[in-house]
């Protein structure tokens, strides 16, 4: 059962709207395939309501009503009606699964909660409306009332119920002791049916998860991305990629190929952000990075293993940095149909590097980009070097610059203002070569183009044309910086005049 848009809702901040808790429920259903969902707490709000209305509208229609579930309340007829306007069907309903919670929360004894219990499970059973029962802090009741737990479970072995849902509430399990309590339970009453609600407050979800199953529970509640409550819940996507890979006896319906796009769907939805090395969904997870990984995947898969990438509707990707190496720029060549020399490969390596030192990952859209600048750069002699400059920008005043350049083996410096960073660097170079008696070329047309992605740290390349008495030509510079890509445009036009 995927709770997302239930227990994965009450991460801090997170609130779907009706219209995207639908489009979240139809992907879960029919393209992720997971069995159930949960999809709202009952008398939350007048736009939780909708939600549901919604959802349930559109599950009738497509024969999956059965599978929307709501959690519910202890709360006499209330929880039922607010179902019954809902038009769902099947109710999760939350009780005490533990003497502490039971007896300093509802202030109650277990005679007059489960009284209580059965005056909700018969009244939803008479409206039509099927009922799991959640033993709310399970885990601790096991540790410090088992005799408690034991005696609820007792009681609703009597009652007309479809599963008994045991959550660790507070995340405190450790693996060993959710297989020993939930083995315990499975034995003593064979006959019934266990869900494992598992939180990640001690980063143990999915190994519970593993455990739990060992145990012979036949359900398990996830949350794509693993949102929930604090830390969030057992993740939908590590789990499915464990079962699959280590527990060969178990079989899900899910679709492995679904859980990366559902899981953006997910981020945009709720803005909460997947870390970006987060198991099977994170965007670092399918990337190499080192040089030596990526050689070794040309020699036979040496750093492969059985999370690939295309199982998740993913491809392998060959990072670009300082500590990429050859290899990786070979693998990104290859997927952009480009062919380099080994030299030119080693200069574009090289390349690399340095812009790695600034900028931490170089992307493959980078790539073409690089090879231009640094082939371009191949034929030209420096003569010209700008040295050194200091640019100064403020809001109410004309942007300034100081400007050293390098000519032959004479050093200039100048100092110049103008409309722009860029407009006074070449006010302070026109300066210099006044001095030079040399006239510079006009500029005609000035282009700045990005890779594709929309990132603010990427790539900038610059295209400048120039205009001579005798001839016209461009020159490009390269650089993470606007104004500093114009400049190294600008470095090479001073050495081909």
């Amino acid at each position: 059962m995927d709770t997302t848009l239930r227990d994965g809702e009450q991460t801090s901040g997170v609130s779907f709207s009706a219209t995207e808790k639908l489009a979240i429920a139809q992907m879960l259903l029919t393209e992720v395939k997971v069995d159930r969902i949960e999809v709202a707490s009952a008398r939350v709000s007048d736009g939780e309501l909708l939600a549901v209305q919604k959802i349930t509208k559109w599950a009738k229609e497509h024969d999956f009503l059965d599978k929307v579930e709501v959690l519910t309340f202890v709360d006499g007829e209330s929880s039922v009606n607010w179902m019954l306007k809902a038009g769902a069907k099947v109710m999760n309903l939350l009780t005490k699964g533990s003497m502490n919670h039971l007896t300093h929360q509802l202030k109650k004894t277990p005679e007059q909660h489960f009284s209580e219990i059965v005056q909700v499970i018969t009244l939803a059973q008479l409206k039509g409306i099927k009922t799991n029962v959640y033993l709310e802090d399970w885990s601790n009741g096991m540790r410090n009332s088992r005799d408690y737990v034991f005696s609820f479970l007792d009681f609703l072995t009597t009652q007309p119920i479809e599963r008994i849902l045991l959550p660790d509430t507070l995340g405190v399990l450790t693996p060993q002791e959710t297989y020993v309590f939930l083995k315990s339970i499975v034995e003593r009453y064979p006959k019934h049916h266990f869900d494992f609600h598992a939180h990640n407050d001690y980063d143990l979800g999915v190994a519970n998860v593993m455990e739990a199953i060992r145990a012979g529970v036949q359900g398990l509640h996830l949350t794509v991305n693993g949102m929930g409550e604090r830390t969030g819940n057992a993740p939908l996507s590590s789990t499915i990629a464990v079962i699959n890979d280590f527990m060969p006896d178990v079989t899900t319906s899910v679709v492995e190929q679904s859980l990366y796009t559902v899981s953006k769907i997910v981020e945009t939805f709720s803005g909460f952000s997947i870390p970006v090395n987060k198991p099977v969904i994170g965007e670092n997870v399918f990337t190499q990075t080192a040089g030596i990984h990526a050689d070794g995947d040309n020699k036979n898969n040496l750093y492969f293993n059985d999370l690939m990438p295309e199982r998740f509707g993913r491809t392998r990707k060959y990072a670009l940095g300082k500590t990429s190496g050859k290899a990786n720029i070979e693998k990104n060549l290859h997927e952009i149909g480009i062919t380099l020399s080994q030299e030119e490969i080693k200069k574009v390596t090289q390349r690399i590097i340095e812009l790695g030192d600034r900028k931490e990952v170089v992307t493959k859209e980078d790539l073409p980009y690089i090879i231009s600048d640094v082939l371009d750069s191949e034929a030209i002699v420096e003569r010209v070097q700008v040295m050194d400059y200091v640019m100064t920008h403020s809001k109410n005043l004309r942007p300034s610059v100081s400007l050293m350049v390098k000519i032959d083996e004479e050093v200039f410096e100048e100092n110049a203002q103008g409309d722009g960073q860029y407009d006074a660097f070449m006010n302070a170079l026109k300066k210099i070569y006044i001095k030079k008696k040399i006239n510079l070329p006009t500029l005609t047309d000035y282009a700045v183009r990005i890779p594709p992605g929309g990132k603010t740290d990427a790539l900038c390349e610059t295209i400048i044309s120039w205009e001579c008495p005798t001839k016209s030509f461009k020159t490009r510079g390269l650089d993470c910086d606007q104004t500093v890509s114009a400049i190294k445009a600008t470095q090479k036009m001073l050495n081909l005049i």
